[in-house]
């Protein structure tokens, strides 16, 4: 299964960073217009692109752009960013080869696997793994739990709250972030740069002040910041009943009783809303707004 493209997410990014739809579209090759078809969902990019987006907007290619399960011979060739065509040329082929397989119709030849395993930055034995996706014949993910995998770096963490926990409005920028942990420091611990060295991995080791500041800024545990600590259920229920309380506030949930009850709501069960609501509303980063 091809990776997930979902253009509000650019555009929010890209707004985030205060990136202009042509300037994107230089940065990774396109016209504007085809990163405002993208954003509006009216095209999609190539797949091999996607790995230049999410390096424009820096944020990490997994977390941009996820997939399920296992990945196949289409995602690692488009991970190595490149088309149908510049991998049959790595091999000195036709597409057919590399079509066949992706597509699971016919396997690749053994005189194909080192190179192309060299092209995609991968293994021989991760490239024959993919191709037994492509074709079926190995499961292509395990069963998938309720929840996502359990974070463990730092970076992974402040990924997982900002993907959970604002999935109706624009997250908090790294600029944004950084600014709650000086302001709870008191001194200039962090910055946007950093943060974003976190987030996709390149930098894991974090100071205990700039771990406090986060688990602030989060309204979290400092524990929950330390290196493998697990995001708990308890923590995990909190963000997810937060993303309920914002379904309330949007008139999602009213929304869909009206359509399955005419009564809508009872009293007791507005009262109980309004109760969690008045618990939970304080909950996510108190932020500046963007400027």
């Amino acid at each position: 299964m091809p990776r997930q493209f979902d253009g509000s997410r650019v555009r929010a990014v890209r707004r985030r960073l205060e990136l202009k739809q042509k300037e994107l579209g230089e940065k990774v090759g396109v016209s504007a217009a085809s990163v405002t078809r993208w954003e509006l969902g009216e095209d999609f990019p190539k797949g091999e692109k996607l790995p230049a987006i999410a390096a424009a907007l820096g944020e990490p290619l997994d977390v941009l752009f996820p997939y399920e399960g296992r990945a196949d011979l289409q995602i690692l060739r488009c991970d190595a960013q490149l088309s149908v065509a510049q991998a049959a040329a790595v091999i000195g082929a036709s597409r057919v080869p590399v079509s066949n397989a992706e597509s699971g119709r016919r396997r690749l030849q053994d005189a194909y696997v080192g190179a192309l395993a060299h092209a995609y930055g991968v293994t021989e034995e991760e490239l024959l793994a993919a191709q037994d996706v492509s074709f079926g014949s190995r499961q292509a993910a395990p069963p998938r739990n309720e929840h996502p995998p359990t974070p463990r770096t730092v970076g992974e963490k402040i990924n997982y709250l900002l993907q959970q926990g604002y999935t109706d409005r624009t997250p908090p920028s790294d600029e944004q972030i950084a600014w709650a942990v000086n302001d709870h420091t008191g001194m200039p611990s962090t910055t946007a740069e950093d943060i974003a060295a976190l987030r996709m991995g390149r930098v894991t080791d974090v100071p205990d002040a700039v771990r406090a500041g986060l688990a602030h800024a989060f309204q979290a545990d400092v524990a929950l910041f330390q290196d493998d600590a697990e995001i708990t259920p308890e923590a995990r229920e909190l963000v997810e009943a937060v993303q309920f309380v914002r379904s309330i506030r949007e008139g999602d949930i009213l929304g869909l009783a009206a359509r399955g009850n005419e009564a809508g709501l009872s009293p007791a069960a507005i009262t109980a809303i309004n109760k969690v609501l008045g618990e939970l509303r304080n909950k996510l980063p108190d932020l500046p707004d963007e400027r």
